[in-house]
């Protein structure tokens, strides 16, 4: 799990220097400020599965499940609070730090274990 969090990190820096050259400053902010939106939850998320399994007994499944729709609740709320707070988020780059960092586990297969 937490090989995957770091390529969804990887993937947020890729994002963030395709953005800068595409849309400039603001948008290589907006990129790096998309892909935490992510990657920030991620990292919650496999911590917590992390400590469950180590915990042992059952509720594995609970736990996935409330953790996974507590990552996804997070990561609408960050964009949210990005969209409010951040005045020259430009939506180009925060999309494609977000995406990136989504879809990171399709490039997966390149990371030997």
């Amino acid at each position: 799990m937490l090989k995957m969090v770091l390529l969804q990190f990887c993937a947020t820096i890729v994002a963030t220097a395709i953005a800068a050259v595409f849309f400039g400053p603001a948008g290589a902010i907006s990129a790096v400020l998309g892909g935490l939106s992510c990657v920030l939850p991620s990292a919650l998320f496999a911590l917590r599965l992390h400590l469950v399994a180590k915990r042992g007994g059952s509720g594995h499944v609970t736990a996935f499940f409330v953790g996974e729709f507590l990552k996804v609740a997070s990561i609408v709320g960050l964009l949210v609070l990005v969209g409010l707070r951040y005045e020259d988020v430009h939506w180009g780059g925060l999309f494609i730090g977000l995406i990136l960092a989504l879809k990171a586990n399709l490039f997966a297969f390149l990371v030997k274990t």
